[in-house]
């Protein structure tokens, strides 16, 4: 029984006092991957996206040509607007603008979440001067994605094929469509220069999404939200980030993955958040409290708290405990789960991403000087996510 002085106690409270808030909400990721009954959000088929031929049979250039011709209708270009701030000098509207890509014949286009966060009024258009009402479906925050509705003419809504973007690699053909500074519908062309690249939320929530594109093609303010496209037409990431110091292209930008949208996406249709599978834990970092407190292992993740009734307490796990002479008792410390080493909340965030609620994941602690395996079913967040 590993017992805590009064020194780490204090060390461990003051910590928790500053972090607590972010940590709880690092705790549930990407939730179930069932598609609603009807969900057009689906991988295109074998067959050859109408309108564009085997890019081996035909020139560059053309397959560029082609490529544009057959998906461009579908990448509209959205303007969000939002009040002023709360200051009496600061009474105006704001308004942002971003790019989309629609996914079916409904009228739902998918975009980044930091395009549409905090907007009251959002308006989309085909390219030209109409604009047409849209309104939030679901938003994502965590993976920078969100899906909103136009009210459009039903021959004007013309779907991005979807592809595959677990089959990419390095040195590839891609293409992206959006709407940089305005320009409607501007074509840009590059390769992926690197995958599995872990990228941090926009807004500064902590959390990264793991497994972003990296490519070179050109991705300016006003492409966010809009398709990155493979050489066939299909999409295979939804434009996001580039890393600038003037704040223009500067050939790094990065796309979050396709098939991170189709777990998302049918969640953001259904309920308009995504429903995280959770561990019910109110953890630290043993990397985090080294210089705070002596504890037996050197990296892993400390149980303050347990959920009352959560997975983790339902399942036997345990967290600061009081003994019978009044000192406190060090809980559970999560080294592993499923067999893959947990340091920190993101490795915890990584493994639950491939789970839903309902799956049984193999936690592996230690307790009381040895390591322990304990099987815990994960539970859903009831509607984490509240809109702004």
């Amino acid at each position: 029984m590993y017992k805590l002085s009064a020194r780490q106690i204090l060390g461990i409270a003051l910590l928790s006092s500053v972090l607590s808030a972010g940590t709880v909400a690092c705790l549930d990721r990407f939730g179930s991957r069932l598609q609603p009954s009807g969900s057009a959000f689906t991988e295109a088929p074998a067959a050859a996206v109408e309108g564009v031929t085997d890019p081996s049979q035909v020139t560059d250039e053309r397959n560029n040509i082609e490529v544009y011709r057959a998906i461009s209708p579908g990448v509209v270009y959205i303007t969000s607007t939002s009040s002023g701030g709360n200051s009496f000098f600061d009474q105006g509207e704001r308004s942002g603008t971003g790019s989309g890509a629609i996914i079916d014949d409904q009228g739902n286009v998918l975009t980044n979440d930091h395009v549409v966060a905090g907007s009251q009024r959002l308006s989309v258009s085909f390219g030209g001067t109409q604009k047409y009402p849209a309104r939030l479906v679901g938003r994502d925050p965590d993976t920078d994605l969100a899906v909103i509705k136009v009210d459009a003419p039903r021959e004007l809504l013309k779907p991005v094929p979807i592809g595959d973007s677990d089959r990419l690699v390095v040195g590839q053909k891609v293409l992206a469509i959006g709407n940089p500074f305005g320009l409607d519908r501007t074509l840009t062309t590059g390769v992926i220069s690197g995958l599995q690249r872990p990228i941090p939320v926009r807004g500064g929530n902590g959390r990264m999404i793991e497994g972003a594109i990296q490519t070179d093609a050109s991705i300016n303010p006003g492409n966010s939200g809009g398709p990155l496209l493979d050489s066939q037409g299909r999409m295979i990431g939804i434009n996001s980030q580039i890393v600038s110091p003037s704040g223009g292209s500067a050939g790094i930008g990065f796309a979050v993955p396709i098939n991170i949208a189709k777990r998302v996406v049918p969640q953001l249709l259904r309920n308009g958040y995504v429903d995280r599978p959770k561990l019910g834990i109110y953890p630290r970092a043993i990397k985090d409290l080294r210089e705070q407190v002596r504890l037996p292992v050197t990296d892993g993740l400390l149980i303050l708290q347990l959920e009352r009734g959560g997975a983790a307490a339902t399942a036997g796990l345990r967290g600061l405990q009081s003994s019978e002479d009044g000192d406190v008792v060090i809980g559970d410390i999560i080294t592993a789960i499923d067999g893959e080493k947990v340091t920190d909340v993101n490795d915890l965030a990584r493994i639950l991403e491939r789970h839903k609620a309902g799956d049984t994941v193999q936690v592996e602690v230690f307790r009381d000087n040895r390591r322990v395996t304990v099987p815990v079913r994960l539970l859903p967040t009831q509607n984490p996510f509240r809109r702004d």
